[in-house]
């Protein structure tokens, strides 16, 4: 009884299960042909583009200016304008699923498809008319599709061939809608029911192929008796019939496969593809922040881009339009300001033709290396390996031949050329089932020990760069592996075809969104994007933002780089933003931040957006500097003027050193000796060069230097001091300056950059502070008991000038003697340390170069906020140089 129902039900719709005009090979001959050719323009709008009256309107109305000869326009469904409405083709789909379940819950669907092309319809068509008649046929193709709906519940089950003809009613009614409102909007227009054109059969891979021998015959047929000159001509998407007559649909991406198909039919000009996005990427923006729209790529581009998930034309959609070389463009309904990006048969530059790198924002994406970047996520790796599989035929058919059978589709090889063993990446939902199958597969050679594992690797991704450009252009592996390198991800496998047009690596789950923004930023698609915490915003920290400040723009018009500064903490207080922190108002922010938490600051540095982190440690903190350890090993770079870990335990320090080689992690501190002098920067330039240092002397406080700088006879020692501290040269207890243990740790710092291995107890330390002050817990009370030495400086000062010599608070690295020492020497008159003003600092460096014609001398001002965040600021750009910045 049901199947005789369903019978019944479909007996009442031949007008729609039969095309309309059939044409066999036999009356080719005797239609006039469609002219062919650049008059032809196809448009084809997607669901969203028709998705209400008003937005059907504005396609009409677009398809009316265009200025072809001939023009086209290709239709899906009614899809959603707004949130909640009913998406046409979902309703259908559901309502065939309900009807076959016996929900009889099926009919609302149809009420909701009826609501929304009735309103439209009334929005639309204000010619009465037209109105009637397309109401008219709608309410018949509707109550058809009832009574078969009826026939389906009763019998408790569907068909694919169904289920195909059911689904393909939205474009029909989509379609002649827009014919009918360009008709009422003053223009003409007829429509085509793609089923009396496209004849196609299954392919092996799921989709069709295309009889264009008896599409274009009825292409011609329909022409001569139906079209109107001048006219538009709105196409079904989406769906075809078989040579038996039967509806089917163009299956994956079929509304798309339409456009290109009847472009291909109509040797169009051009097929625009009308969607939501500008256009086809670099990379997702939704995971890079300066993906840029390309203004045009490649068929083979947009291949290799579409299997591996960018916003493409599926593969098989370009094949029509290729065979006719008609560019294809993908634009963005709602911005049409937007040009899109043009998909045709691009030809790559000789390699090394100028310009192929490192241009900028405003360039033609044409000349690129690399088009675009895309990812697959969620894959598992599966390696098999054994040495039995060396120089064993059929190793790799029966791998393959094991997984196919399994059901498992393979997206990536990769093979060692000593055959040693193969790895492959399947969909992680497909890798038990995978591994199962080579079990079986490999039991006895298992047994046998010549295959040693089959071993799978969850939780990867794979990431491709893509770019027709790539080919004969030597380096461009080692760019993108330099870039993950120095983003600190391990790329676990390789894979590279013949035709050089894409790359492809193997990197775990979690760092794919790190390699995709070091990926993209390295071929200058986007700025060297660069995330920024800092610890300490006291006064070098709140100088430094402010530098950065007045330089982002510089940076980023010229140089490519984006500072973004995500994370500011201090003691109390942290302050942490997903996107940059405004550097304008980042105080009032960080007055009403969160509570300081080293862990979470960390975390959040490491986790963001940028593909590359720095922390900018301007404290002088040792816990601070306790975490240097733990940031290096984790990939983030370090940049610092804070003297404690450098001066610390020296199995720390040669720790940190030792992360820092064996890594791309650098690990910057020009700011820890000469604040923003280039100290450590010549004294390793002498040594990197071949020069042998002997001895470092040098006035390293910039507080001391200015004390013996305005020392003289008639001044007294503890006014002099006092001066200082009101002037801020002293640190709020001005016996930490005058303790010389700051010079030491600069001594100390740069004893071990000759290679030293001593700690700071071993440097011998002259200090100022009086005995019996130095335990004094109050400041004031210490400037206050201070007078009462100043007869102890004054005696040595009135020795010295007596000798024609003045006093200098000074370090020394003896390098022969393997020493250092921090005291108060005498220097002639003339000698360079006695040649000081105000607060600058001097070091000497003598060396197996600069020893005759005598030292290499670095003079300048050594303290102040504004020179060490200049340091540290010359210390950051060190750092984006080394990642890809230029310089």
């Amino acid at each position: 009884t049901s199947t005789r129902a369903l019978g019944a039900a479909r007996a009442t719709t031949t007008r729609n299960t039969v095309p309309r005009a059939t044409t066999t090979r036999r009356n080719l001959e005797t239609r006039a042909a469609i002219p062919r050719g650049s008059d032809w323009d196809v448009h084809k709008f997607g669901g969203t583009c028709v998705g209400s009256a008003e937005r059907i309107g504005g396609v009409c109305e677009l398809l009316m200016k265009n200025d072809s000869k001939l023009t086209m326009g290709i239709v899906s469904a009614m899809g959603v304008a707004v949130k909640g409405e009913p998406k046409v083709t979902d309703c259908l789909i559901n309502a065939t699923d309900m009807a076959a379940k016996r929900d009889d819950t099926y009919a609302a669907e149809l009420t909701k498809l009826e609501d929304k092309h009735v309103s439209t319809a009334k929005a639309l068509l204000t010619d009465k008319a037209e109105y009637d008649a397309y109401i008219a046929a709608f309410n018949e193709e509707l109550n058809d599709l009832r009574a078969m709906f009826k026939a389906i519940y009763i019998a408790g089950c569907s068909t694919d061939a169904f289920g195909d003809f059911v689904v393909g009613h939205g474009e029909l009614w989509t379609a002649r809608l827009c014919a009918a409102t360009i008709r009422c909007k003053g223009g003409k227009a007829v429509w085509i029911d793609a089923r009396d054109i496209l004849v196609v059969t299954d392919s092996e891979d799921g989709g069709v192929d295309v009889d264009y021998s008896l599409s274009n015959a009825n292409l011609d047929k329909w022409y001569d008796e139906h079209m109107q000159e001048g006219a538009v001509v709105m196409v079904t998407g989406f769906i075809a019939r078989t040579p038996e007559g039967v509806p089917t649909t163009l299956k994956r991406n079929g509304s798309d496969y339409s456009a290109t198909i009847f472009g291909a039919l109509t040797q169009a000009r051009n097929i625009t593809i009308w969607t939501d996005v500008d256009g086809v990427f670099s990379a997702d923006p939704r995971r890079v922040k300066g993906a840029k729209c390309l203004n045009s790529i490649s068929y083979n581009e947009a291949w290799e881009l579409a299997y591996f998930g960018a916003n493409v034309l599926h593969p098989r959609t370009t094949l029509p339009a290729m065979k006719y070389n008609i560019p294809v463009t993908l634009r963005n309904y709602f911005n049409q300001a937007a040009p899109g990006t043009s998909i045709g048969m691009t030809c790559p530059l000789a390699a090394g033709d100028e310009g192929n790198v490192g241009k900028f924002e405003t360039r033609d994406m044409s000349g690129e290396l690399v088009k675009g970047i895309a990812t697959i996520d969620d894959v598992c790796l599966i390696n098999v390996e054994g040495t039995g599989m060396v120089g064993v035929p059929g190793t790799a058919n029966a791998v393959f031949k094991a997984v196919k059978e399994a059901g498992c589709n393979v997206v990536m090889i990769s093979q060692a050329s000593s055959e040693h063993s193969i790895c492959f990446a399947v969909r992680s939902h497909e890798a038990d089932a995978a591994v199962a199958a080579l079990n079986k597969t490999f039991e006895k050679a298992i047994a046998a020990g010549r295959i040693s594992r089959i071993l799978p690797l969850k939780d990867c991704s794979i990431l491709a760069i893509v770019g027709q450009n790539m080919c004969q252009t030597p380096g461009v592996s080692a760019m993108l592996f330099e870039a993950l390198a120095q983003s600190a991800v391990n790329v676990i496998a390789i894979a590279q075809g013949a035709s050089e047009y894409n790359i492809t690596v193997v990197v775990s789950k979690k760092d794919v969104n790190k390699a995709l923004q070091a990926a993209h930023g390295r071929f200058y698609l986007s700025k060297t994007a660069i995330s920024v915490g800092l610890v300490g915003p006291g006064l070098v920290g709140k100088t430094l933002l402010r530098q950065m400040k007045e330089q982002l723009e510089t940076l980023q018009d010229e140089f490519a780089v984006e500072l973004r500064v995500v994370a500011i903490t201090g003691g109390r207080k942290m302050l942490l933003s997903d996107g940059a922190i405004d550097l304008d108002s980042w105080e009032d922010e960080y007055a009403s931040g969160v509570q300081a938490n080293m862990d979470d600051f960390t975390k959040h540095v490491l986790e963001s957006e940028a593909p590359n982190q720095i922390i900018v440690d301007c404290s002088a903190s040792d816990v601070v500097a306790g975490h240097y350890k733990e940031w290096l090993s984790k990939g983030l770079h370090v940049v610092t003027p804070n003297k404690k870990a450098n001066s610390g335990p020296l199995a720390y320090y040669k720790e940190l050193r030792s992360i820092q080689r064996n890594s791309y992690t650098h690990y910057f501190y020009e700011g820890t000796v000469g604040a923003g002098l280039p100290i450590i920067a010549t004294l390793q330039s002498l040594r990197n060069s071949g020069d042998k240092v002997e001895r470092i002397e040098g006035i390293f406080s910039g507080t001391l230097s200015y004390i013996f700088n305005t020392l003289e006879p008639g001044k007294k020692f503890s006014d002099i001091v006092a001066q200082a501290k009101e002037a801020g040269y002293t640190e709020p207890d001005p016996r930490d300056d005058l303790s010389g243990m700051d010079v030491a740790r600069k001594v100390t710092i740069l004893a071990r950059e000759c290679g030293l291995n001593i700690e700071l107890s071993d440097v011998p330390i002259q200090s100022l502070v009086p005995e019996p002050l130095r335990d004094i817990e109050s400041v004031d009370e210490f400037m206050k008991e201070l007078p009462k030495y100043d007869g102890d400086i004054l005696s040595k000062q009135e020795e010295a000038a007596a000798a024609g010599e003045v006093l200098c608070f000074v370090g020394v690295v003896d390098v022969k003697n393997g020493t250092g020492s921090v005291e108060l020497r005498r220097y002639p008159a003339d000698h360079p340390f006695a040649q000081l003003k105000g607060s600058d600092n001097i070091v000497s460096f003598t060396t197996k170069y600069y020893t005759s014609a005598g030292p290499l001398v670095v003079r300048g001002p050594g303290a102040g906020a504004e020179v060490t965040a200049g340091g540290v600021f010359g210390d950051i750009l060190r750092v984006c140089a080394y990642l890809g910045a230029p310089s």
